[in-house]
């Protein structure tokens, strides 16, 4: 139960985060980069100091976590430093600018746990049942929904809009 309340709750923020960066972006005044700048900038002390609370505090995490093994640690940086951090938050955000949030946001955080599911099956031997079976095939088609679906045309928002 506590992993899906803290699930539910990375959803609100990401979801009303998104809707910010996303009025950001439409002002045309910040490009993406520097969106992702700022974000990561912001988020990385506060990340630190939450780190170093649980750590001193309940050591819930390990201290030296800069000893464990050269495959942990470069799959770490590689795959969620690099690949999930900096490319995913990179497509994230270029996407953001030339999208509506309503469309690329559901686009993109469900396509991550349809692959995950996929991943984690192949590489990592997690169970795999028709209910995960049925929630991706929802999942894929949900996508190709809202990858299809026509831009909808309101001349109230664009005129709202344009006048800001």
């Amino acid at each position: 139960m506590v992993a899906i309340v803290f699930a539910v709750l990375a959803g609100l923020c990401w979801g009303v985060g998104e809707v910010f960066t996303k009025s950001v972006l439409h002002t045309k005044s910040i490009g993406p980069i520097t969106a992702i700048a700022v974000r990561s900038t912001v988020a990385l002390p506060v990340m630190w100091a939450v780190w170093a609370a649980l750590v001193a505090g309940r050591k819930m995490e390990p201290v030296r976590f800069w000893q464990a093994e050269t495959g942990t640690l470069l799959k770490l940086i590689l795959g969620s430093g690099l690949i999930a951090g900096a490319g995913g938050m990179l497509c994230f955000y270029l996407a953001l600018s030339f999208g509506e949030v309503s469309r690329v946001k559901p686009i993109a955080f469900s396509l991550a746990p349809a692959i995950a599911v996929m991943l984690g099956v192949l590489f990592l031997h997690e169970a795999f049942d028709w209910r995960k079976a049925a929630g991706v095939v929802l999942i894929i088609a949900g996508v190709i929904v809202l990858a299809t679906a026509g831009a909808s045309h309101n001349p109230v928002l664009e005129t709202t809009s344009l006048s800001r």
